[in-house]
């Protein structure tokens, strides 16, 4: 009986019931949270050290947390996909809710979603992977483009590795709004995402006006949550397959900012006299 489902299950069901609600407010949340750390952060920056104080704590602590934040990632990762399977309480709890976004998400709205998810298309990242690269070439970023083909590529490579080794089918549907042929567990869609729109965001803070930070921080927020959630909208993916995909593209994406800084924090201690 339904009744008697598990909690998690049951709450899933009602999650996929109010889901563009959640939805909603999960994206709102997400944007004004990313202006307001960026607005912090800007804050903070203002604050500098004093000439001569070393830079070397600040950046062994960057790092370290850095690193932390990696190892938390690749566990979460590892202990989602530990509960998946036929019959495991998280296998049923997305299955449920991908029965219920199925039933309550009308029809029009997935229309809209379907438009939405091509923004994290490897068809629309590729030739905007290219563009960024030349551009920053151009400028004699030569670093930054380095940088930004390496953490592109490095999702590229794998994230396809990993689905090869969970090797999880998809959930079924049947509207037909999109189709996927690969294995589901991570979501490329959601590591591709927060990969390229969190370099982007790194690219303008690094090379854009203040006044275009928060901006930047408020539209990478929004596009990552929009594409990660629409994924699930369309039942191409579960919703652990989107949070395993942001996992492990969050744990990426802060290997490659680590490494630009890192080489930043170098190159400025070169030029010194």
């Amino acid at each position: 009986m339904f009744t008697e489902a598990p909690a998690l299950v049951l709450l899933a069901r009602q999650l996929g019931e109010h889901s563009l609600a959640w939805f909603t407010g999960v994206l709102a949340l997400s944007v004004l949270g990313a202006g307001s750390v960026c607005r912090a952060w800007q804050q903070r920056r203002t604050r500098t050290l004093p000439t001569g104080e070393p830079e070397e704590p600040r950046l062994a602590a960057a790092l370290a947390m850095g690193f932390l934040a990696i190892l938390g990632a690749a566990s979460l990762v590892a202990y989602i996909a530990s509960k998946l399977g036929d019959g495991r309480l998280l296998g049923l709890a997305d299955q449920a809710l991908a029965d219920a976004i199925g039933d309550h998400v009308p029809w029009a709205a997935l229309v809209v979603f379907s438009w939405l998810t091509h923004l994290g298309d490897a068809e629309l990242l590729a030739p905007v992977c290219l563009i960024v690269a030349l551009l920053l070439w151009r400028k004699a970023h030569h670093g930054l483009a380095l940088g930004w083909m390496m953490a592109l590529g490095g999702i590229v490579l794998l994230n396809p590795a990993l689905k090869r080794i969970f090797a999880r089918a998809r959930p079924l549907h049947d509207h037909g709004l999109a189709l996927e042929t690969s294995f589901s567990f991570p979501s490329g869609h959601s590591a591709g995402a927060i990969v390229s729109y969190g370099m982007l965001m790194y690219l303008a803070l690094r090379l854009l006006p203040a006044r275009w930070h928060v901006p930047a921080a408020m539209a990478a927020a929004a596009a990552i949550v929009t594409i990660a959630c629409s994924r699930v909208f369309l039942q191409v993916h579960f919703a652990s397959d989107v949070a395993a995909g942001l996992l492990t593209g969050l744990a990426w994406l802060l290997v490659c900012v680590s490494s630009l800084e890192y080489a930043r924090h170098r190159k400025r201690r070169r030029s010194r006299p």
